[in-house]
């Protein structure tokens, strides 16, 4: 047994140099810019052309494809101009806002949205001026789309955020690698579905299942149980997550390259006119199954014997384990749930986004600002933690550009920790 088992470490150790050494041709792409044209209904527009420049002269031009996706790729992070030529758009109709974007690229690919509406009532130009300051888009429809919007990322947090939470009540590990639980669950989904040929229907739950079983309970079968065995400190342990984290990044990076990638099925659909807001069906359907996961979650913890065992440890795992609780047992169970949740966020977002090596590592400090607003070790707050961060993400943008957007969330969290220490569902604890 512990000769196979060093085996596998070595095998993962090996695994992880070569793709921290790079020794491949897949590397991180550069900036790009992606333009989105989509029609009233959300369906996407193909057939347009569209058109990057900047300062210093660079020119850059794409076609929208069948999902209405144009990508350019630029030379350099900076100031960008992208622009829609009128007369490939279909006739009677116009860009929202005007056929000009303004677009400040940072890193990686940012995106710029054309939403195409009937001639006459695409407004005024958007790539700049007009009065009322950075008020003046705030309308009631487009804050009851951002809260919509938020609702469906306060879901795909809460899904890591509560593993994260029950990882942290049972262990004490403050777990940075568990962004690439969501990314690894994302990816394994990708490859049966896109390299393996499984629709995506069989592919997903099988992807989930793999992902639970290898990333979770054998993640803590080869690492984490040694460290615990050998009284590895909590810092250190954070630190080994830390790396574990880096290294999972870079090797998927090193695999599948930097491009997005997306699911054969479900990739582009139009959306659902809801009066003042649009919703894909499949938003709709990973929402609601994202409800009975959280659900089941709850339930299992309040309700089952292991559950209860599991709260046990959380709260006392030396008592708990005095009592007859097999505290391992617990924790590999934790982490075959954590692991689960996790994977079912990554196809989730990968449905709902793209499916790219950074999306767990995007997600990873909202993960943790959920779980800290809303009370470290409490189920019930790492939801509503959750809730609360992913509505205010998407609000913010009223305000402040989408890039800042995740710092918004930090900030409440900063704020809300010297008025409340213990988060909201909390329970303040007495020093000294």
């Amino acid at each position: 047994m512990l000769r196979g088992i060093t085996r596998l470490v070595l095998v993962l150790v090996g695994f992880i140099a070569a793709g921290l050494l790079g020794f491949g041709p897949a590397q991180a792409e550069g900036p790009s810019i992606t333009a989105v044209v989509t029609g009233a209904d959300k369906s996407p527009v193909s057939g347009v052309t569209v058109n990057v420049t900047n300062a210093e002269g660079f020119t850059g031009s794409a076609e929208t494809d069948a999902e209405g996706l144009a990508t350019i790729e630029v030379p350099e992070p900076g100031k960008y101009t992208a622009t829609v030529d009128a007369a490939t758009l279909p006739i009677g109709v116009e860009i929202k806002g005007g056929p000009e974007r303004s677009i400040n690229v940072l890193q990686g690919d940012k995106k710029a949205l054309f939403p195409v509406v009937p001639a006459g009532e695409g407004g005024d130009s958007g790539g700049g001026g007009g009065g009322g300051g950075i008020f003046a888009d705030i309308t009631f429809d487009r804050v009851l789309q951002l809260i919509v919007d938020g609702v469906v990322l306060s879901l795909i947090i809460a899904l890591g955020a509560l593993g994260l939470s029950l990882i942290f009540g049972t262990t004490g590990l403050s777990n940075f690698a568990h962004g690439e639980l969501i990314t690894l669950g994302a990816f394994t989904t990708l490859v049966l579905n896109t390299t393996l040929g499984l629709n995506l229907l069989i592919a997903a739950p099988i992807g989930i299942v793999i992902s639970a079983a290898l990333w979770g309970w054998g993640q803590n079968q080869v690492l984490w149980k040694p460290l615990r065995k050998r009284g590895t400190g909590l810092i250190a342990a954070m630190i080994v997550s830390i790396g574990l984290g880096i290294a999972l990044r870079y090797t998927i990076l090193f695999f599948f390259g930097g491009s997005p990638e997306s699911y054969a099925q479900f990739a582009g659909q139009p959306g659902i006119d809801l009066g003042p807001i649009f919703v894909t069906p499949k938003a709709i359907v990973l929402s609601i199954i994202a409800v009975l996961f959280l659900a089941a979650a709850i339930a299992w913890l309040k309700s089952s014997r292991l559950g209860k065992a599991t709260r046990a440890v959380s709260d006392n795992p030396a008592l708990a384990s005095a009592s007859g609780v097999n505290v391992e047992r617990v924790i590999s169970v934790v982490w075959v749930l954590g692991a689960l949740l996790a994977a079912y966020a990554g196809v989730f977002l990968g449905m709902t986004q793209n499916v790219v090596w950074t999306m767990g590592q995007f997600l990873l400090l909202t993960l943790f600002a959920a779980v800290v607003l809303g009370g470290l070790g409490t189920i019930g707050g790492a939801i509503l933690g959750s809730f609360v961060v992913g509505i205010t993400v998407q609000l913010s943008t009223l305000i402040v550009p989408p890039e800042l957007k995740t710092a918004s969330a930090l900030f409440l969290m900063i704020v809300l920790l010297l008025i409340r220490p213990q988060g909201l569902l909390g329970r303040p604890e007495r020093v000294g």
